[in-house]
């Protein structure tokens, strides 16, 4: 029988309310993660106690009422939140997604028989020891993901779990069980009922995890559903031969495994500029990300800069972070397509080079400012602007120094001819 070191904060929720005479146990990814000897971001509760009950055995500490009509509280235990549910069984779930209603029981193999897969329909107290009903140690001891019950059941409850059943095996790298896989294939349309920003947040979830490219090559059919502008992409071959999905998932296993803006720009690095827009559109991806995807597929269509003025322009416009991220990601597509390396090598020991150098990559870089011109009578108004982009390109360009008095004398030369 296993043994879990049970942190101070969520022990005293567990035996507040053992000494009340009530069952408790912490239960879910926190005694997964532990077998699994990874350290839980969280420690959930559950208890026989109903929430009025909850509420009296806390009632000298700091509660919140999350969720108090779906039997759960957070309780403040030395300074960190702990939720606390009660043992529950779950109704109907007509929308695909959420109970209409929800049953407390007294039973934790109750409680445990209504969640998604066998890893995560555990449950652990120092009395009791493991409380493990469906077999998931022995699933994470043989690294499958299996749903708890009839897999087509627990997807129709909630179509989320398509997803949440391809990041968890993506982020411990586990096969996913026959009956399962198949059921994921069968009802992958329920995903049309899930809302765009859950679906965008389970994706960021797959692709971050190691085992991203397993998933995209298994369930193909399952990432069309939710991002419908790759269809056409498995089965139809690019010029040198290769599948347009297989190559898609070499490029999203080529990326950095923890940039989410990276691999998202993998996955669609095959789409066409305004397929990329609507796909990012539909899911409701944040400003940051969408720009940096639009930023970087659009940079892969073009060559990377070759002298420094170019590299210049291109951080000035991007920036320098993005430009290192342009330059690695010619590098992948290189290595991709047995292409010589030796742009992508020239382009990064530019950018150092110009890295190196007095920065002139902005306006705001120039050693004067819209302000020194409108005081010497060199310009007003929209002229002022025009000749500070005039003056940075001919700083970037290296034919004028980057300092006051040149830049001066310079811009009284383009004000009177």
């Amino acid at each position: 029988m296993p043994v879990i070191p049970i942190p101070n904060y969520a022990a005293e929720v567990i035996h507040a309310l053992e000494h009340m005479g009530f069952s408790a146990y912490v239960v879910g990814g926190c005694v997964r993660d532990s077998l699994l000897n990874q350290k839980p971001a969280d420690w959930d509760v559950c208890t026989d106690a109903t929430p009025e009950e909850m509420l009296l055995v806390f009632r000298k500490w700091t509660v919140f009422k999350t969720g108090l009509k779906h039997g759960t509280i957070t309780v403040r235990s030395h300074g960190r939140n702990v939720e606390v549910t009660t043992f529950r069984s779950d109704g109907a779930y007509s929308d695909n997604r959420h109970p209409d209603a929800v049953h407390f029981v007294s039973r934790i193999q109750d409680d445990l028989s209504r969640r998604d897969f066998t890893i995560n329909a555990m449950a652990y107290n120092d009395r009791e020891g493991l409380v493990d009903a469906f077999g998931g140690r022995q699933d994470l001891d043989n690294h499958i993901l299996r749903c708890v019950g009839e897999p087509d059941v627990r997807f129709r409850e909630d179509a989320l779990r398509i997803l949440r059943a391809l990041r968890f095996a993506a982020r411990f790298k586990f096969g996913i069980e026959t009956e399962t896989a198949y059921s994921i294939r069968h009802n992958r349309l329920l995903l049309e009922n899930i809302s765009a920003e859950r679906i965008f947040k389970e994706l960021q979830g797959i692709l971050t995890a190691s085992g991203a490219g397993d998933m995209l090559t298994a369930f193909p059919e399952v990432f069309t559903v939710i991002l419908p502008e790759l269809t056409g992409l498995a089965g139809s071959q690019n010029a040198r031969g290769i599948d347009r999905w297989v190559y898609t998932v070499r490029a999203v296993q080529a990326a950095p495994v923890e940039s989410f803006p990276n691999r998202l720009a993998m996955l669609m690095l095959l789409l066409e500029p305004a397929a990329v827009r609507s796909a990012l559109t539909r899911l409701k991806s944040d400003n940051a990300t969408a720009r940096f995807v639009i930023t970087l597929l659009e940079h892969l269509s073009l060559p990377l800069p070759a002298s420094r003025p170019e590299m210049r322009r291109l951080i000035g416009s991007a920036s320098r972070e993005m430009v290192q991220h342009i330059i690695n990601a010619h590098g992948m597509i290189d290595l991709l397509d047995h292409r010589s390396p030796s742009a992508t090598r020239s382009a990064s020991m530019l950018l150092t080079e110009v890295l190196e150098s007095p920065p002139a990559y902005k306006v705001r870089d120039l050693a004067i400012g819209g302000s020194d011109l409108m005081e010497r009578g060199s310009a007003q108004g929209p002229r002022v602007g025009q000749i500070l982009e005039q003056l940075l390109r001919e700083v970037q360009d290296e034919t004028l120094p980057n300092t006051r008095t040149a830049l001066l004398a310079r811009a009284s030369d383009l004000t009177h001819p």
